[in-house]
């Protein structure tokens, strides 16, 4: 299954997908202010032109994993884009990505993506 996964921010938000086997994951673009007209109708063109089965977002939790002002926004921003899509929109621990990523938003998403593409597949076992 093709997953793709967001990294969502304010300022920017990181795109990745998985191969079709739902194994690797890769970070494919940055896309700039989505909430925005124009950043949102970019968002959904990358979407629509990845075509994945399912899309996955990162859930920025405090360290002690409860919900911050960020999780709150992005929460809001999975509703929007529920609404948007017809693809199914899952949540996803983001904690740590970012800093494993050194700040980049693509290569974070990629980093979430692979953690969710590792869960799912250990539990498929």
């Amino acid at each position: 299954m093709k997953v793709l996964a967001l990294d969502y921010g304010s300022a920017r938000t990181g795109v990745a997908v998985s191969d079709p086997s739902g194994t690797l994951a890769r970070p494919v673009t940055i896309v700039q202010r989505v909430k925005t007209p124009k950043g949102r109708a970019e968002l959904l063109a990358v979407i629509a032109a990845e075509e994945p089965e399912l899309v996955v977002v990162g859930l920025p939790l405090t360290l002690r994993g409860d919900r911050g002002e960020q999780a709150v926004e992005t929460e809001a921003f999975v509703t929007d884009l529920r609404r948007a899509i017809t693809v199914p929109v899952e949540l996803w621990d983001e904690r740590f990505t970012s800093v494993l990523a050194g700040g980049d938003d693509a290569r974070a998403a990629a980093h979430l993506l692979a953690g969710y593409l590792e869960w799912k597949n250990s539990r498929a076992q």
